[in-house]
């Protein structure tokens, strides 16, 4: 079905992106391409589609396939049935059913006479309002446009479907449908996502790095299991390493301290023996060398043991390296931070956001998600917690406590500062410098992008520096909220969030649609609008 092999692709200003890239998909193979942001798995699948042509390689796809992408702004100026790709057959068809029985009319349909019906049928799968064909597609949502594109698959039938992100725009409803057609489908299917849950649909898991792909014969569950005994046996080999490189500055120490003493012997009995001073400075010299040799072998026997341990450290995951690590939360469990009675929103004064007025709590130490479809106001109600929004009927109570409210954008970060600057911003307790270069090291910020301006920060780099920013602030907030935080991220950031998040023993509040985030964080109720 598919086959690739040494592929590579280089950007336009001579930056390789990947190299040497080879994997092989059959027939009716369902496969998940998971891998860090930045390694290229969206530019492979333009590739397979046809979209963009590798520097160098071989790629043999056996037949068209179909691509729903993930980035929809692109096709804003395009009609709904050009997006399709079905604009054509359509025109055609309405033009034989008007009369116009031309052979050009013939030759566009290509005697697909259920174009419209196929189409009618894709829509209320995905629960899409029989859309007029020929609108703009830059008047529909991120979710509408996703659903689109997913209804395209049904309607073209394809054997080979490329999914990029298919779930990011979607709602529950959204991805409960995605999960079953993914599922039951018979198709061949190479998906990209972050999506957990999706990806346990998948039966092989390809993970792809700057090294090339690596094959996991299962889906994602098996791979994170095979991913932590790879990673026992790394701390296994870095425990091993150590004791090898004690062991070594042992018998270093214990053969210099040996040679050390000979050479004092043998400088004592020179001098008893009255050997001629030339005599004495040649033994002299032949001891300092054999020192000095012996010296080199061992310096050079325990630096290999020490680069050997720094990159198998090097190795390990992120996620062990993150840690909040500030003080609990003041407030005792059990206080009531917001207390919403009988609310209602209308931003027009003429219709309210909710058909029932809303009452609702929160409790300090507790964990809850906020639940509802695209436009029930879920980020309405975040606001009305915050205080940046006032109901237009009903009381609010609003202890004085200090929540933090972390955007999908993750727009706490001011895109007008520099990393480290930014960094400085939190340090309310008064670290010192070096102190604040630490924590920003162990976030993944190098010395080298201390200097990078926020704004060239891509979402996984801008969630780690609101992590580290937080964790230099070292008091605990009261409150965190979490509107989509996983949308734009890849998995190991999401794991670093998610252990991050974990170990956060304060109030947590989350809009979120991926299932296994909420169940990993421990949400213990929810909000349902």
């Amino acid at each position: 079905m598919l086959t690739i092999q040494d592929l590579s692709y280089t950007h336009p200003n001579k930056e390789v992106l990947f190299s040497n890239i080879s994997m092989v998909v059959n027939p009716s193979e369902k496969i998940a391409l998971i891998g860090n942001n930045g390694t290229g798995k969206s530019t492979l699948l333009k590739i397979i589609a046809g979209k963009l042509e590798p520097s160098a390689g071989t790629l043999k796809v056996e037949t068209q396939p179909l691509y729903v992408p993930q980035v929809v702004g692109q096709y804003h100026h395009l009609t709904i049935a050009e997006a399709l790709g079905i604009d054509k057959k359509l025109k055609a068809l309405h033009e034989i059913l008007s009369g116009n029985i031309s052979e050009e009319n013939y030759e566009a349909i290509d005697n697909d006479w259920t174009i419209e019906m196929r189409c009618a049928e894709a829509f209320q799968y995905w629960q899409l309002d029989y859309p007029d064909l020929w609108q703009s597609m830059g008047t529909l949502s991120g979710g509408q446009m996703t659903k689109l594109f997913l209804a395209g698959i049904m309607i073209h039938q394809p054997d080979l479907v490329l999914m990029d992100e298919p779930s990011n725009h979607l709602d529950m409803e959204g991805r409960k449908l995605l999960y079953d057609y993914v599922d039951n489908s018979k198709q061949t299917m190479v998906i990209v996502s972050h999506d957990r849950k999706l990806l346990n649909l998948l039966e092989t898991v390809c993970e792809m790095d700057k090294n090339g792909i690596s094959v996991y014969g299962g889906n994602y569950d098996f791979y994170s299991v095979q991913k932590a005994l790879e990673a026992n046996a790394l701390v296994q080999n870095i425990q091993n390493k150590q004791k090898a490189l004690k062991k070594a500055q042992v018998k270093e120490r214990e053969t210099l301290e040996r040679q050390q003493k000979s050479d004092s012997r043998g400088k004592k009995n020179a001098v008893k023996a009255g050997l001629p001073k030339i005599a004495a400075n040649t033994l002299r010299n032949n001891a300092q060398r054999s020192t000095a040799k012996l010296a080199s072998v061992h310096n050079e026997k325990t630096g290999g043991i020490r680069q050997e341990l720094q990159d198998l450290r090097s190795s390990l995951p992120d996620t062990d390296q993150m840690k909040f690590g500030f003080d609990n939360s003041s407030l005792h469990k059990g206080k009531i931070l917001f207390k919403a009675t009988e609310i209602n929103v209308s931003f027009n004064r003429l219709q309210y956001l909710w058909e029932q007025d809303l009452s609702v709590e929160v409790l300090s130490g507790e964990r809850i998600a906020i639940k509802g479809l695209n436009g029930s106001g879920k980020t309405t109600l975040i606001k009305l917690i915050i205080g940046t929004l006032e109901p237009t009927r009903g009381t609010v109570y609003r202890a004085a406590s200090q929540p933090v409210y972390i955007d999908q954008q993750y727009s706490l970060i001011d895109d007008r500062m520099a990393v480290y600057g930014q960094a400085q911003q939190f340090n309310t307790s008064a670290l010192q410098e070096h102190e604040v270069k630490i924590r920003l090291n162990r976030f993944l910020f190098t010395k080298e992008s201390w200097d990078k301006p926020c704004s060239a920060l891509s979402g996984g780099e801008r969630m780690r520096l609101m992590l580290c920013c937080l964790s230099i602030g070292q008091k605990a907030p009261d409150m965190i909220i979490l509107d989509e935080p996983t949308n734009n991220l890849d998995i190991r950031n999401i794991e670093i969030l998610t252990q991050a998040i974990s170990e956060y023993s304060g109030t947590l509040v989350v809009i979120s649609h991926d299932e296994t985030f909420m169940e990993q964080v421990g949400i213990g109720r929810e909000i349902s609008l």
